[in-house]
């Protein structure tokens, strides 16, 4: 609806501002180093003069705690952005799919009585209640959740860039060709185990709708174990396949913290064999492993999401094929007036029949 569009357009906005207060407070923590490690340097800098005169400070020193307080409220200001946003993210992705749901079933209601006929209702109870959940947890959210991360990757890669454009960019080269590879192995297992979930689901619905419905013949029968069996062949697989999915979304999240971990360990070293050893690569250093515990999450959810929504393919398909059905002509008609009774009300030689393959239900009736 435009509502949402525009709900969906503030949100980006949203975004950018996060990404922005992220930049910023990544940027903070140079200075704040900095003045730890060499004060005079950062006393000197010609971007702290405007501060300096501002606050009528008169030794190197005296920076320490202005820049701590001014590190600490970028933090803590960044921190509350991304709280707000999370919030924002998760209450719109539920609202989007009760307007999915609801709109499914209000078309369902208006098909025609053939097609309720000749299909299973337990696909379109699937289709409404779990596709739909399935959907917003792994369609919608992650959706934004990418669009989120690309923002904020950009925006600190912008920043990371300007102090150390080779390591930050050949750092970011090496870890995208990481989840390049883990994608290109993945993506088949996903669509397949997208394809299990959507069908198992409707099995287990099924299954839960012929043995709880029909509970008295069920008893009589003494058949609770075949509907258990039907029920727990459904489920099992459907388990598994989600567990095979979580597995891929998240496994690849322990191999980019070691390597970054080992990239930063690496370029400790080298940087310290320098000129002016440790203590001038302590805010560099600092600067890059606060961005790189920005990006590495970042890039994890990037590609959590694009696991998730393969993985979440089918019943994606099956929900938008749900919102396709059509609406009959007279929904937006006025309602026409009554035709008021004054004599009779006589068929002759009616006949019907469901379908066009169908024998005739009716055939030739007569009566006033």
């Amino acid at each position: 609806t435009s509502r949402r569009k525009k709900q969906f357009l503030m949100l980006l906005i949203l975004m950018f501002v996060a990404s922005l207060l992220e930049v910023v407070s990544v940027g903070a923590i140079f200075p704040f180093l900095g003045v730890l490690t060499a004060p005079e340097q950062v006393y000197q800098h010609p971007l702290m003069q405007p501060l300096i005169q501002i606050l009528e400070l008169s030794a190197p020193s005296q920076l320490v705690l202005p820049l701590t307080i001014l590190f600490i409220s970028a933090a803590l200001l960044a921190a509350s952005i991304r709280l707000l946003l999370l919030y924002v993210m998760t209450r719109l992705s539920y609202a989007t799919g009760a307007d999915l749901s609801i709109n499914i079933y209000n078309l369902t209601l208006y098909q025609d009585y053939a097609i309720h006929v000749s299909r299973n209702s337990s696909e379109i109870i699937n289709g409404i209640i779990s596709k739909t959940g399935t959907v917003i947890a792994s369609v919608i959210m992650p959706v934004i959740n990418l669009i989120s991360s690309t923002i904020l990757i950009i925006s600190v890669m912008t920043a990371l860039s300007i102090i150390d454009p080779v390591v930050t960019l050949s750092t970011f080269i090496g870890l995208s060709l990481l989840y390049l590879v883990i994608i290109s192995f993945t993506r088949i297992h996903l669509k397949e185990n997208s394809k299990i979930i959507a069908e198992q689901s409707t099995q287990m619905i099924k299954s839960l709708q012929e043995g709880l419905g029909g509970i008295r013949d069920v008893l009589i029968d003494g058949s609770q174990q075949f509907y258990s069996h039907l029920y727990s062949s459904a489920d099992l697989p459907r388990r598994r396949a989600e567990g095979n999915n979580a597995f891929i979304g998240g496994g690849p999240r322990f191999v980019l913290e070691a390597v970054g971990m080992t990239l930063i360990a690496v370029l400790a070293y080298v940087m310290s064999q320098k000129e002016g050893g440790i203590a001038t690569a302590i805010p560099v250093l600092g600067v890059l492993a606060l961005g790189a515990q920005r990006i590495l999450p970042a890039l994890q959810q990037t590609y959590a999401s694009f696991s998730s929504i393969k993985g979440a393919e089918a019943s994606l398909n099956d929900v938008l094929s749900l919102l396709d059905q059509p609406l009959p002509e007279y929904i937006n008609q006025p309602s026409p007036t009554p035709i008021p009774f004054e004599r009779e009300i006589k068929l002759t030689n009616l006949s019907f029949r469901y379908t066009k393959d169908t024998s005739l239900v009716l055939k030739n009736i007569n009566l006033s």
